[in-house]
């Protein structure tokens, strides 16, 4: 993990340059330049922007109730803060029934909230919450896990959290810890696999898939499609080329409103009718073909979307 220690912080109260300021001012500051990694880790971990702002503020308050000066590293408790704070969140959506309800032997899908961008780029706040290119199959496959699982995963391979410091957070020990993140790391290579890195190459291939859609042309729809592909929703997941295109060459006039967008900084679209989102579409090209398409459809969610990056 990248050291924020900030033992030695400049102007502290009490320190030259720093005159008048009060403790409760210097400790918002400090809080404050850790602010979008905290967001960052609890978007992980929890795939909702507005419960990791929900949990960021619930580490700020556990630290205004905390004797800071007793805190080496204020970078590192926080984040393991904010770990904790998700952890708990998880676990009270498992007790209170808010996963989604399916029948035996549907595969269940938990779509996380997309960041939707401009198509020619990433604003600057988004790019401090997408760091380390977490797409939307990332955080789809992340919901698959156990919270523990999703903690030890997200802690220690996306923010390189030692083990010994997960351990306390999930009652195993370092060991047991290093197990969890190993199951979910290998959920993850196989839900979802590594983008092709260059953006403009993932838009050609997306903007190719829209045109037959539109056009409604089956074939183009299989040319750029990869043979296992898979399309991912909370109404369930459709698997292979043929029926990825049979699905989406039904659906020329929504592809006709589709405009261009970046969701989670990678090559998608947001479909748009009556001025009102009705489907954002993530996809992750692999080797130039579209391996897994990720689609948000509920009208609910889909209404709270901010769609201002995408006008003009």
């Amino acid at each position: 993990m990248t050291d924020m220690s900030d033992s030695e912080f400049p102007g502290a109260p009490g320190t030259p340059g720093a005159p008048g300021r009060s403790e409760a001012e210097f400790l918002a500051e400090r809080f404050e330049s850790h602010r979008s990694h905290l967001r960052a880790v609890a978007y992980r971990m929890l795939g909702s922007l507005t419960e990791a702002d929900d949990a960021v503020q619930e580490a700020w308050l556990k630290l205004s109730r905390t004797d800071a000066s007793r805190v080496d590293n204020l970078g590192g408790w926080l984040t393991t803060v904010v770990g904790r704070v998700c952890l708990d969140m998880l676990r009270s959506r498992r007790t209170r029934g808010e996963e989604p309800l399916a029948e035996p032997g549907d595969v269940v899908v938990r779509m996380p909230d997309p960041v939707i961008g401009p198509a020619d780029g990433i604003d600057p706040e988004q790019q401090a919450l997408l760091a380390d290119s977490v797409g939307l199959a990332l955080l789809v496959v992340l919901e698959t896990l156990t919270p523990a699982e999703r903690l030890a995963f997200v802690l220690h391979d996306l923010f390189a959290v030692p083990f010994e410091e997960i351990a306390p957070i999930v009652g195993r020990t370092p060991a047991a810890s290093r197990q969890l993140a190993s199951r979910a790391r290998r959920r993850v290579q196989g839900g979802a696999p590594a983008p092709d890195p260059d953006l403009a190459q993932q838009r050609e291939v997306v903007d190719a898939f829209l045109a037959a859609a539109r056009e409604g042309d089956f074939d183009a729809l299989v040319a750029v499609l990869d043979p296992d592909v898979v399309a991912r929703s909370e109404g369930g997941v459709t698997a292979g080329a043929i029926a990825v295109a049979s699905g989406a060459s039904r659906f020329a006039h929504l592809a006709r409103v589709a405009r261009p967008a970046l969701v989670n900084g990678a090559a998608g679209f947001v479909v748009v009718a009556e001025g009102r989102p009705v489907g954002v579409l993530a996809f992750t090209v692999v080797h130039g073909r579209i391996a897994v398409i990720d689609i948000l459809n509920d009208p609910e969610r889909l209404a709270g979307l901010d769609l201002t990056l995408l006008e003009g």
